[in-house]
């Protein structure tokens, strides 16, 4: 290795160590400012941590109840994604695979509603759910996960690269049904890209804010993220900025769970998912 090569290398690490402590540097503050109380914020910038963690911890259980709030965000977050998981990838395996009439046509209706912010069809969604006695339930917030246009473009995409129609004639010829060969066949080879989607599928579903506020009206069937935003609205809010950042610090715990996990699966499912031509 040439001298100029190393200097190159060198550089091109020295650049991605700053990226990396600069994308981790709002991480830090978070966790430093769980500690500090919310004069100290509000008036000094710094990464030591203070002695407030305490007081901060009985300010956020004072007009939070955070395992409730755990345990909510769970009881959404966590059917939400095996449905996105399970239904995206049966979608998009039949998207890549079969032909059919208006194949394409579906593609491209895919890809538009992927371009429709969700937003807009806010208030439609609540009146459904008032007609259909859902309001103030956690069902609105799990079935509408089966339907995950983002979810079915990138695997059907990954079905499209990674996938031997060869493999699948070969089973067929074994007498394999197509429920099972999904089942047996293709979904281990598509698990790396079902454990990439997985995340990005829990992270949105645990941090949803806006639905669960507007659809939840009792106070203990509320989210986590709704729960917490509720320190933004007491009276106290400098006393509370601590609590505040005590409270999404921990919040974030599940997500770097669930993040760890998926990608060890992702990096061990790379070699086992690949199929030699």
């Amino acid at each position: 290795m040439t001298t100029t090569v190393k200097i190159k290398r060198g550089i091109i690490y020295l650049c991605l160590g700053l990226l990396a402590a600069i994308c981790f540097l709002p991480f830090l503050l978070m966790i430093v400012n769980a500690t500090r109380s919310g004069v100290e914020i509000t008036h000094s910038f710094t990464l030591i941590p203070s002695s407030h963690l305490k007081d901060n911890w009985e300010a956020l259980f004072a007009y939070v109840n955070l395992f409730k709030g755990f345990r909510n965000s769970l009881l959404v977050a966590i059917p939400a994604t095996i449905l996105t998981a399970y239904f995206s990838s049966i979608t998009a395996y039949a998207m890549a695979v079969y032909r059919f009439k208006g194949n394409a046509w579906l593609f491209k209706i895919l890809v538009v509603f992927m371009m429709i912010p969700a937003q807009l069809s806010l208030i439609g969604f609540y009146n459904l759910c008032q007609k259909l006695h859902m309001v103030d339930s956690y069902l609105p917030l799990i079935i509408p996960a089966i339907a995950s246009p983002g979810t079915v473009f990138f695997l059907r995409q990954y079905v499209q690269s990674t996938l031997s129609k060869a493999l699948l004639e070969a089973a067929r010829i074994d007498g394999a049904g197509e429920l099972h060969i999904f089942h047996k066949i293709v979904l281990p080879i598509m698990a790396p890209g079902i454990a990439t989607m997985s995340i990005g599928a829990f992270i949105g579903n645990w941090n949803n804010y806006l639905v669960p506020l507007i659809l939840l009206n009792t106070p203990d069937k509320m989210t986590l993220p709704v729960m917490i935003s509720t320190l933004n609205a007491a009276t106290d809010l400098q006393k509370n900025q601590g609590a505040i950042y005590l409270g999404v610090a921990i919040s974030v715990v599940p997500i770097l769970i669930v993040f760890c996990f998926c990608s060890k699966y992702i990096i061990s499912s790379i070699t086992a998912g690949s199929v030699k031509e």
